[in-house]
């Protein structure tokens, strides 16, 4: 059994997002099956629509959010849960008052990122 405190594990911007950091809370150095991530967005941050090739178990602690999941456009806050299938096109834009975060678990296994937005 392993104990981190969150206070001690860097928060990381986010290559590609707005105003978007992240925790690794549990890595592949804890776990070979999957880890969890603390993602932290600043009022009106976000990340670009993308898609991976893991699927994705998020839990949003606080604030709130506009979520695009495929064709899909969803306002989430603080207690929703999300599921994003692999390959789903996604993006987030964090609420321009406050600011959003949630935790995500992902399997540990090879992720392919492609962005879709921006792209030319």
């Amino acid at each position: 059994m392993t104990v981190k405190k969150s206070e001690e594990i860097p928060l990381e911007e986010v290559a590609g997002g707005t105003a978007t950091s992240r925790q690794v809370l549990i890595g592949d150095d804890l776990s070979p099956h999957f880890a969890i991530r603390r993602f932290v967005m600043q009022p009106g941050g976000g990340m670009p629509l993308h898609t991976n090739t893991v699927e994705h178990g998020q839990y949003v602690l606080r604030g709130r959010a506009t979520v695009r999941l495929g064709d899909r456009t969803l306002d989430v806050t603080a207690g929703d849960a999300v599921h994003i299938p692999a390959g789903v096109a996604h993006s987030y834009t964090a609420d321009a008052t406050e600011g959003f975060e949630f935790l995500c678990v992902v399997p540990q296994s090879p992720d392919h990122i492609r962005v879709i937005e921006g792209e030319g």
